[in-house]
């Protein structure tokens, strides 16, 4: 198995490994969800030094093929990322065929997706938050947190905010499951209906506690992303903010040409 390293091949030994363990991933000769041969193995097999290892391995993390589990190894990542398509996901169709944008997407792809609810509640805005809400900080307002899964695997950690008086007036946004179609549905239903949604979206590295929440690898990255959901009469009645697994999603933006 692999190939033989060279110093002389231009190119360097970390990089010769992490391309031929790329090319055994891609002809199945690992195979999704294999255990990636151990540091010692690959030592052996190439006859490189452990920091000449761990070089190639970083690289095969950064590129999304493999994930390290602390004390157990690295495996070949077995799910393909989902496709978010922003200018899909938050039709009305979905929600009055009583799917949320999540459920919506994960089951056009295939895939069996689950959520878990960790708070509902209230709480008081964080900074950020009141001021893409229009309130003073530290104003109450409902949260709702969750962390979302396909085919058992963590992918996303949201908390919706929601202004407190428009909450309190929707008992179903109190409940861990607001029924059918999700919380836009509901908002809909009792007069706040939805003219657009407005996204922030950065890259960044997960902090320790995102890494634990969504299995991820030290080092990983992380798709940070801020919505606003905006009413026809110009309210901002949620915010949900999102950290998403970087290698588990590809983000679909349409942009008309016109003005």
């Amino acid at each position: 198995m692999g190939i033989e390293v060279s110093r002389n091949s231009g190119k360097p030994r970390y990089l010769q490994i992490a391309d031929d363990l790329t090319e055994q991933i891609r002809t199945g000769a690992l195979t999704r969800g294999a255990r990636v041969p151990s540091e010692s193995d690959i030592m052996e097999r190439y006859g490189v030094s452990q920091g000449t290892v761990r070089k190639a391995i970083a690289e095969l993390r950064t590129a999304g093929l493999i994930e390290t589990h602390h004390g157990r190894g690295s495996y070949v990542k077995d799910l393909p990322p989902v496709h978010r398509k922003s200018s899909d996901r938050f039709r009305r169709s979905h929600r009055k065929a009583g799917k949320a944008a999540y459920l919506a997407e994960a089951e056009q792809a295939g895939r069996t997706p689950a959520v878990h609810v960790l708070y509902v509640g209230p709480t008081s805005a964080p900074p950020d938050i009141a001021e893409r809400l229009r309130m003073p900080a530290g104003e109450q307002v409902l949260a709702r947190r969750r962390r979302y899964f396909v085919d058992g695997t963590p992918t996303e950690e949201a908390t919706s905010y929601l202004p407190w008086p428009i909450a309190q007036d929707i008992p179903e946004l109190l409940d861990e499951n607001p029924g059918g179609g999700g919380i836009y549905a509901r908002l809909e239903e009792n007069g706040h209906t939805l003219a657009e949604y407005i996204e922030t979206v950065r890259a960044r590295l997960a902090t320790k506690q995102e890494l634990a929440a969504l299995q991820l690898s030290p080092g990983a990255p992380v798709i940070h992303l801020v919505r606003e959901a905006v009413t026809d009469d110009g309210r901002v009645v949620e915010v949900c903010d999102t950290v998403m697994a970087a290698d588990r999603f590809v983000l679909d933006y349409r942009i008309p040409s016109h003005d």
